[in-house]
């Protein structure tokens, strides 16, 4: 799979606010079982190496992931201050968890857990998310081994299928929409703001 042609305005703007530690956060929203929509922050974790897929990590214990089981779609919304510029992406959700089957994506489940920080992978061995709030001792176990992720930690891979790319600088706005065909091909069409 090539590299798609809206990669080098994500990079582009990834770099101009580099210094906007906000600019690694982006809006993830699915559809719950009922329907409704669920959005949250999540940390980019960079692409997954030679593709267009996003890295993201979750809690195999968090609402998301039923949700994702159930409807593998979500978009992603994801501003950049210094830019000003916003992309939309639609894409397909795959969930690598302990039982994924392939050993190359279970090598960069491996791989992303050790590239966390001491305190994010604390994280996955508090209490179960969403459940009532536990004890103060509950958030203070023994740190993870760094090498080998807990069972519950989970690398998700966010592969675009449409990009909505918006400019906000100029008179008037910039606006490009890339949608991804069944061969994989880009289509890339610019449109009114």
């Amino acid at each position: 799979m090539s590299i798609a042609p809206w990669r080098s305005f994500l990079a582009n703007a990834l770099k101009k606010n580099r210094s906007q530690a906000h600019s690694r956060y982006f809006q993830l929203a699915t559809v719950r079982n009922d329907g409704t929509p669920a959005n949250r922050t999540v940390v980019f974790r960079g692409f997954l190496e030679d593709t267009n897929k996003f890295k993201i990590i979750t809690d195999t214990r968090s609402e998301k992931i039923t949700e994702i089981q159930n409807r593998s779609w979500g978009e992603i919304c994801w501003y950049f201050t210094n830019s000003r510029e916003q992309f939309r992406i639609a894409g397909n959700i795959i969930i690598i968890d302990v039982n994924y089957q392939d050993s190359e994506l279970q090598t960069v489940r491996e791989s992303t857990w050790q590239d966390l920080s001491d305190n994010a992978r604390i994280q996955f061995a508090w209490p179960h998310p969403g459940a009532s709030r536990d004890n103060q001792e509950a958030f203070s176990p023994q740190q993870p081994d760094e090498n080998k992720p807990l069972d519950n930690f989970c690398l998700l891979l966010f592969e675009p299928v449409k990009v909505d790319h918006l400019r906000l600088r100029g008179e008037p706005q910039n606006r490009t929409i890339y949608e991804r065909d069944e061969m994989g091909v880009w289509d890339v069409k610019e449109v009114n703001p």
